[in-house]
C-alpha cells in the first residue's frame, strides 16, 4: 500500500541473486552501499539462526539510480548475490512433493500449477526479505535526514516475555537490543530466551515471537482518514502482514485497549507553556484516525513459528498420492531476532513514503524547506474561527 514509493523484489531462494528496484525516491539524497550493508549484515546476524547465515555474506551492489554517491531521481536497482547458488547451480534437485502444512507448498501449486513444490518454496522463501532489508535502509537514510529514526526489539520469544519499564528511552531499548543475541533490550529476559530456543532446538522444533518496532521523529499529518487505504495504520499493518510468517499486528496498545473503557483508552492532550499541545500516554500508538499524531509510532508484530521443522508433520505425497511424514528443508529455529530488522524496512518504506506524499518535490532540497513549514500541534497553528456556520 505504497503511493509515492514503490519497490519490487525478484529472485528465488537459491538462485543467483535477489534484486530489487525502489522507485520514487528523491534525487540528492547521500546514498553509498555500505549503509544497506550495514542493515544486510544485521539481518544475518541472530541467536536460533539456521545454516544458511554461515554461507551468506550479504553485500549491496547498486547498479542504478545512484552517481556520485547521490540518488538521482530516477529508480533504484539493487543486487545482492546469492553464495549458497554455486552448492545449487550444477546439482540434481531431488523431487519434493510433499507440502510442508504451514508454507506456501500445496496452495502454490494449486494456484500455478506446479509439477514440483520447490518453485512454491524458493519464491516463498523469507531469503526474499533480504531485498526488502536493502530498500528499508535507503528508506531509513531518507528518513534520518528529517530526524525521524526507527528501530525494534524483541519482547516475546516462546511464551517468554521482556519486562521493559514504560519510562526507558526508545534509543536506550534500541542500543540494548543490538547488544542481545535475540535482540531483546531486557537482559534477563534474553537469557532466558536463549534458553528456550536451545531448548527447542535440542527437540527438534521452532519458536516464534513478538517485535516492537517504532518510528521517532514522525510529524504530525502523514496518512489520511479521507480514504479507507490511505490510513497510517492501515498502511503499516499491511507491510507487516507482507512479511513472511508475521501472522498478527497491534499499533499502540492494540488489542489490549479493547478492554478498556474508554475513559482509560485514549491520550488526554494537555497544553504547554509555550503553547504546543502534548499527551502524556501514547495508546494510539502515534496515529489517530489514520493519521500520525506526532508520538511515536509504536507497532507490535507476531511471529509465527515457521513451517520448517526438524519435526516430522503428517502429510500427503501428492507424487505417491498416499499419507507421508514432512521432510525437513534446511531453516531456522526462531527467525525471530533476525526479522526485526525486516519490520524496521517495513515501517521505514510506509513512513518514508507517506513523508514523500506530504512534502511532494522531486529532490531533497526541495523537500527540506517544505518540512519545516509542517504545521505541529500548536496553538500558534491552530487558529479557529469559533464562529458559528452551516453546512448548506
Amino acid at each position: 500500500m505504497l503511493g509515492r514509493l514503490r519497490f519490487l523484489t525478484a529472485g528465488e531462494s537459491h538462485g543467483p541473486a535477489l534484486v530489487m528496484i525502489l522507485e520514487g525516491m528523491p534525487a540528492g539524497l547521500p546514498l553509498d552501499e555500505q549503509v544497506i550493508d550495514q542493515d544486510l549484515r544485521r539481518r544475518q546476524r541472530g541467536f536460533g539462526s539456521g545454516g544458511r547465515m554461515k554461507i551468506e555474506r550479504d553485500k549491496a551492489e547498486i547498479l542504478g539510480g545512484v552517481m556520485g554517491g547521490k540518488t538521482t531521481g530516477a529508480p533504484i536497482s539493487v543486487m545482492i548475490r546469492n553464495r549458497d547458488w554455486e552448492n545449487w547451480r550444477d546439482r540434481d534437485i531431488e523431487p519434493f512433493t510433499i507440502p510442508r502444512p504451514g508454507h506456501a507448498d500445496l496452495v502454490g501449486a494449486v494456484k500455478y500449477g506446479y509439477r514440483e513444490l520447490r518453485l512454491s518454496l524458493e519464491r516463498a522463501s523469507a531469503r526474499e526479505t533480504a531485498a526488502r532489508v536493502a530498500a528499508g535502509a535507503i528508506a531509513k537514510q531518507l528518513l534520518s535526514s528529517f530526524g525521524i529514526t526507527v528501530g525494534a526489539y524483541v519482547i516475546a520469544i516462546g511464551g517468554i516475555r521482556a519486562n521493559i519499564p514504560e519510562e526507558m528511552p526508545y534509543s536506550e531499548r534500541f542500543f540494548r537490543a543490538e547488544a542481545s543475541l535475540v535482540r531483546c533490550p531486557d537482559e534477563e529476559a534474553s537469557h532466558a530466551m536463549e534458553a528456550r530456543i536451545k531448548s527447542v532446538m535440542a527437540q527438534k522444533d521452532t519458536l516464534g515471537g513478538v517485535m516492537e518496532t517504532v518510528a521517532l521523529g514522525v510529524p504530525v499529518g502523514l496518512g489520511s482518514y479521507v480514504h479507507w487505504d490511505r490510513r497510517l495504520d492501515a498502511r503499516i499493518a499491511a507491510a507487516m502482514m507482507s512479511i513472511p510468517a508475521i501472522k498478527g499486528v497491534e499499533i499502540g496498545a492494540g488489542f489490549a485497549i479493547a478492554e478498556f473503557p474508554g475513559s482509560q483508552a485514549h491520550d488526554e492532550i494537555f497544553l504547554a507553556e509555550d503553547g504546543v499541545l502534548f499527551r502524556k500516554t501514547n495508546r494510539a500508538g502515534g496515529i489517530e484516525g489514520g493519521v500520525s499524531n506526532g508520538m511515536p509510532i509504536v507497532v507490535r508484530s507476531a511471529m509465527k513459528p515457521i513451517a520448517t521443522v526438524l519435526k516430522q508433520l503428517r502429510s500427503v505425497d501428492l507424487a505417491a498420492g498416499e499419507p507421508a511424514l514432512t521432510v525437513y528443508e534446511r531453516s531456522d529455529f526462531c527467525p525471530v531476532p533476525r526479522a526485526v530488522v525486516v519490520t524496521e524496512a517495513m515501517l521505514a518504506l510506509v513512513v518514508a513514503d507517506a513523508l514523500l506524499e506530504k512534502l511532494g518535490g522531486d529532490s531533497l532540497e526541495e523537500m527540506m524547506p517544505r518540512f519545516e513549514a509542517l504545521r505541529r500541534a500548536s496553538l500558534d497553528d491552530l487558529p479557529m474561527d469559533n464562529e458559528r456556520w452551516r453546512f448548506k
